[in-house]
């Protein structure tokens, strides 16, 4: 596995590549937005890592160029703010995963190998279920020839259940899985409820079902 490391603090880019060799994944390091971008279009990577804070140019502006060219490659974000307003703020630009500074390395290769398995299982982008394709690589969902606009969030919700096809999700995995946060507080929130609704007013309505008032199941 290759990963790229955009990471200004060089003590620890220095420590994360250290670690990663000796799990023996490869990790190219950048400091400055003209090293990644050179990097990112000269190599392959499995997982690109991204501090949110960088000098030059924000972590926020690189995903936001790297979604332009390469909208499918997994991207780890590195922050400081654990705000649920930055969470979202990264969601909206189509970061995968994040870790809060400071975080645990075991931590941070468990996401690795888990974004890496799934980008592996749906390397083809492509998902098909009733008359609709869902294309992941462009970020798109078609039904025959008419693209379906949604939303960010309703597209990683409409991802997730269908990458998980008649298999019921509970509410407690959606909001970890797509809205990357759980606490029990939030276990009663109507928000997934809210963006299933979505879905069910752009989709057939059919498709998703409701299992026991907290799971949803997508019918394949």
């Amino acid at each position: 596995m290759k990963v790229l490391l955009i990471e200004d603090n060089i003590s620890i880019s220095s420590n994360i590549v250290r670690f990663l060799s000796m799990k023996n994944i490869m990790c190219d390091t950048s400091l400055d937005w003209k090293e990644w971008y050179y990097k990112a279009i000269s190599n392959h990577y499995d997982v690109i890592i991204l501090d949110i804070k960088l000098p030059s140019m924000t972590g926020s502006e690189i995903l936001t160029s790297l979604r332009e060219k390469w909208k499918s490659i997994p991207v780890i974000m590195l922050t400081s703010n654990s705000s649920k307003q930055s969470l979202i703020d990264l969601l909206n630009l189509w970061a995968d995963d994040y870790l809060t500074k400071p975080f645990d390395f075991d931590e941070l290769l468990a996401r690795i190998n888990t974004l890496n398995r799934r980008w592996m299982k749906n390397k083809s982008n492509i998902i098909k279920f009733w008359d609709y394709i869902l294309d992941i690589e462009n970020i798109e969902l078609k039904k025959k020839d008419n693209i379906i606009k949604l939303s960010n969030l309703e597209f990683n919700l409409l991802k997730y259940l269908s990458q998980n096809a008649n298999k019921p999700i509970s509410r407690k995995e959606i909001y970890e899985k797509v809205w990357w946060e759980f606490d029990w507080d939030i276990m009663f929130s109507k928000n997934v409820d809210v963006y299933i609704w979505y879905l069910r007013k752009k989709l057939d309505p059919d498709i998703i079902e409701t299992v026991k008032w907290f799971w949803y199941k997508l019918i394949k």
